[in-house]
């Protein structure tokens, strides 16, 4: 196995970036973390920098403003493509996502071009989820499913693993969701390519430090995202 890149997207993070860093840094020599902050005003950001002077494998992608989760993603693919990383791992800055799990989502990566982290396969769970967020939570991966037909059981969660060879294939230039829609956009854009999609169960844990950025206006944002790629000629996906 090769080199693997974990692309951790982040906004006023600075009670977790730390942590997390080192966290993900444990799984094995082989992992680098690449930290894609959007210029957050609590210093997250000139925390990765002192972090990354300590530890090489510790790099930071500084954006001029909050740009939106899903341009933070396509930045690090773009990123991890130019420097040829074998695996490129997408997570939470929370301790949503539990690092312990990236090894198997690795190891799956053998068989598979892209694996989730999942709350929906068993073995998979929420845990201090109030119900409202549970429910939301099915019904829109329920609606993901269904209208785009899209495979995996948990097609709304960031924690993902991509093969080198996936990412180089979708135009990620045709990726217009700038919110948390962008993870079944992305999802569509890797369906229908012959490929293995692959799901490890993870223990989804609801953040303790920090705030939530989902807002009723994510929530519309993914509903509208949705319609827009039903009604999106499948050849688009093809295009760069």
């Amino acid at each position: 196995m090769g080199r693997i890149l974990v692309v951790v997207p982040t906004y006023n993070e600075c009670g977790n970036v730390e942590r997390l860093c080192n966290a993900i840094l444990g799984q094995g020599e082989e992992v680098e973390v690449l930290v894609v902050d959007d210029n957050s005003p609590d210093g997250t950001g000139g925390i990765v920098e002192s972090l990354g002077r300590e530890q090489p494998r510790v790099h930071l992608l500084r954006r001029q403003g909050k740009l939106g989760l899903g341009t933070a993603h396509v930045a690090g693919f773009r990123w991890a493509l130019e420097r040829n990383y074998e695996l490129v791992v997408t997570m939470d800055a929370d301790f949503s996502h539990p690092p312990d799990c990236i090894p198997d989502m690795v190891a799956l990566s053998g068989e598979c071009h892209v694996v989730i982290g999942s709350r929906y396969v068993p073995g998979g769970r929420h845990e201090n989820w109030p119900l409202g967020r549970v429910l939301l939570s099915r019904l829109s991966n329920w609606v993901a499913r269904t209208l785009l037909r899209l495979e995996p059981r948990d097609c709304t969660g960031a924690f993902r693993c991509f093969r080198k060879e996936a990412l180089a294939c979708i135009p990620l230039g045709n990726i217009r969701c700038r919110g948390y829609a962008f993870m079944e956009e992305m999802l569509w854009q890797c369906s229908g390519r012959g490929w293995r999609f692959g799901e490890v169960p993870i223990t989804f844990v609801d953040r303790t430090e920090g705030t939530s950025k989902i807002s009723i206006s994510e929530v519309l944002g993914a509903v509208f995202t949705v319609l827009r790629l039903v009604f999106t000629p499948e050849g688009e996906k093809r295009s760069g």
